[in-house]
Order: structure tokens, then C-alpha cells, then sequence
């Protein structure tokens, strides 16, 4: 059956060790850009197709924003999000569904509750049911509802990959990197995702995340509003204590983590990561992109270790720290 790289091809990438011993190994694939756009670093298979769930949102953020719909600040930023679902988010998303009147139940992501840990907590003592609203690509599926009622497409069947919104999304996916996808399937809020090699998914999130706000093309000068937006506003594309918000908040990155080992980064300077960890685990994705990204000179040794501190990657013994998941790029 066709999928992704195969293990026989995967390097190590991060490692978990407990008690100086090395417990787990994270195994994957992982390339880096210069700020020119040149791969100055190939770790593993980064030309066979792969899903980069989330990390498609920034492509259908940006497919919306040139379709008719102004998307600025927070509201450009909970588009793009793997939101936890606080009570902030959740305002946002109800906020653009209002521009139009739609109802929650317009969305197509399926009803979920909060990630977050203490609006989760919340829900629960309110008895409150789960709603789609908390589901955490909640921000993307409203924005292109409004796509939809732009550009007077149905509202109905808007996540079918014929549907009108969907051609668009594609034609902007293959615009920006440059390669047409070798696969699509359904990503688990509903919406069609894409498969790309990794080498294609970093070269065009880069050229999203450099674009100039001056740009006399409207497609290049809405990714720059995208990705001021994320860079101003962390806190709507993941939430308290996520490893997006942390890296952006704290080293003024372009992060996106996506489901199954998938993470996309770009540092200040433009060059760009993108890498995927072969067993679906994220739990070790941020480092070792950071540390991609400081290996190729792009971010500070030390700012690295600063952030590592507030990711979490603790390995526990009882209440007692044991050992650490860390990266071995």
C-alpha cells in the first residue's frame, strides 16, 4: 500500500532518555532551507509525498484571504490555528462565523472539547456539551465558510474536494510549493489534505512566511498579513503552555505543528524547516525543529535551551524528574 517514507529511510531525530538511559527513539526525516530558498540540510527521505495535516492551514488560510474575505490579526491567526479551545478562541471563531449569521452548525469539523487543560475543566463543571466551536481547526472550517458566502459557493458540501473552495485551495497549495500532490485523503476535522514531500511543504511555507507585505501580487501580500498576524498574535494559534505559542512568543518564529509528527518553522531570518517524525508522535517536534533551525545558524544555541525549558519535555519518576526528550539533529 502506497504512504509515506518508509522506516528503512528515517534517521534519528530525538531521542527520550530516563535515568541516562535511552528509553524511545523518534525516528523521521527532516530538510532545512537556507533564507535563499537552497536545502542546506537533508536528514532522511525528503522527496516521497507525505500528509502534512495542519500543516496545510496556512496554504487554506492564505486560499481564503484571496478569495474575498479580509482575515487580519487575531482573526488571521485563530484561521491558521491548532487552537485549545479556551474561552478567547472560541470567541474568535463565533466572531468571524457572526460576520455572516452562520450558525456553529455550519461548521464541519466534528464537535470536540477543549484541549485546554482549564477550559476543558470548565466545560465540564458547566455541564456544557462538546461543540464544534472547540474543536481546534474551528478557526480554519469558519473562514472558509466565509470563503463560501464570498464568492456565493454552497455552503453545503463546501469540504468536498470538488467543491469550489477546495480547487482553490489546491491551486494554492501547488503555487506556493511548487508541486503537484501525490495523494489526498480526508485530515481528521473533515477537510481534504494534501500530500508533499517535505522538501516542497518547507519551500512553501517559506515562500508564505517571507513574502513582502509590498508585494504587487495580492496572493503574496495576504501570506505576509498571515504571518504578521501569527508572529502578533501566538496566543490565537495554539494556546497557553503550546509548543507554537512558546517558540513564536519567545524567538519571533513562524511556527505550525500538524497531527502525526509533522511540524513546519521559520525562523527570522527565512530559513525554514520542515520535518516528520515517522511514528505520529509530536511530542518532540518544536526541538528539533529549533534545533534545526540553530544548527543552520538561523536562532541562538542558548535562546534554543531558554525555550526548551518551558516545552515540558520532562521524563518523570513519580514527582521527581528523571530524564529528558530532547533532540538529537
Amino acid at each position: 500500500m502506497p504512504g509515506t517514507f518508509s522506516v528503512s529511510d528515517a534517521v534519528e531525530l530525538a531521542v527520550v532518555e530516563r535515568g541516562g538511559f535511552i528509553e524511545s527513539r523518534h525516528a523521521g526525516s527532516a530538510v532545512v532551507l537556507s533564507p535563499e530558498g537552497e536545502v542546506v540540510r537533508a536528514l532522511g527521505d525528503v522527496i516521497s509525498p507525505t500528509f502534512p495535516r495542519s500543516c496545510l492551514k496556512p496554504f487554506q488560510a492564505v486560499a481564503v484571504m484571496t478569495s474575498g474575505v479580509t482575515l487580519r490579526g487575531e482573526d488571521a491567526a485563530v484561521a491558521t490555528a491548532s487552537h485549545s479551545g479556551t474561552a478567547a478562541h472560541v470567541a474568535l471563531v463565533r466572531g468571524l462565523l457572526g460576520r455572516e449569521s452562520l450558525p456553529s452548525s455550519a461548521l464541519g469539523c466534528p464537535p470536540a472539547s477543549p484541549t485546554d487543560q482549564a477550559a476543558r475543566d470548565e466545560l465540564i463543571r458547566s455541564g456544557g456539551p462538546r461543540e464544534r466551536v472547540y474543536m481546534n481547526c474551528s478557526g480554519k472550517h469558519a473562514a472558509m465558510l466565509l470563503a463560501c458566502v464570498a464568492n456565493e459557493w454552497p455552503l453545503e458540501g463546501y469540504l468536498d474536494p470538488g467543491h469550489p473552495l477546495q480547487k482553490r485551495i489546491l491551486d494554492v497549495v501547488e503555487r506556493f510549493t511548487g508541486e503537484r500532490p501525490g495523494a489526498m485523503a480526508v485530515d481528521g476535522c473533515g477537510a481534504p489534505v494534501h500530500a508533499i514531500s517535505l522538501t516542497a511543504l518547507a519551500r512553501g511555507i517559506q515562500k508564505i512566511t517571507t513574502a513582502a507585505p509590498s508585494s504587487p501580487f495580492a496572493l503574496y501580500r495576504e501570506a505576509a498579513a498571515l504571518t504578521d498576524a501569527v508572529r502578533t498574535h501566538p496566543w490565537a494559534v495554539g494556546g497557553p503552555g503550546q509548543p507554537d505559542t512558546i517558540a513564536i512568543e519567545r524567538l519571533g518564529v513562524f511556527a505550525k505543528v500538524g497531527a502525526e509528527g509533522v511540524m513546519v518553522m521559520t525562523a527570522p531570518n527565512g530559513a525554514t524547516t520542515a520535518l516528520k517524525v515517522l511514528d505520529g508522535s509530536s511530542r518532540a517536534s518544536t526541538i528539533i525543529a529549533l534545533r534545526l533551525l540553530a544548527g543552520a545558524g538561523a536562532i541562538e544555541d542558548a535562546a534554543v535551551d531558554a525555550v526548551q525549558a518551558e516545552l515540558d519535555l520532562r521524563v518523570m519518576g513519580g514527582e521527581r524528574r528523571v530524564g529528558e526528550i530532547r533532540a538529537t539533529v
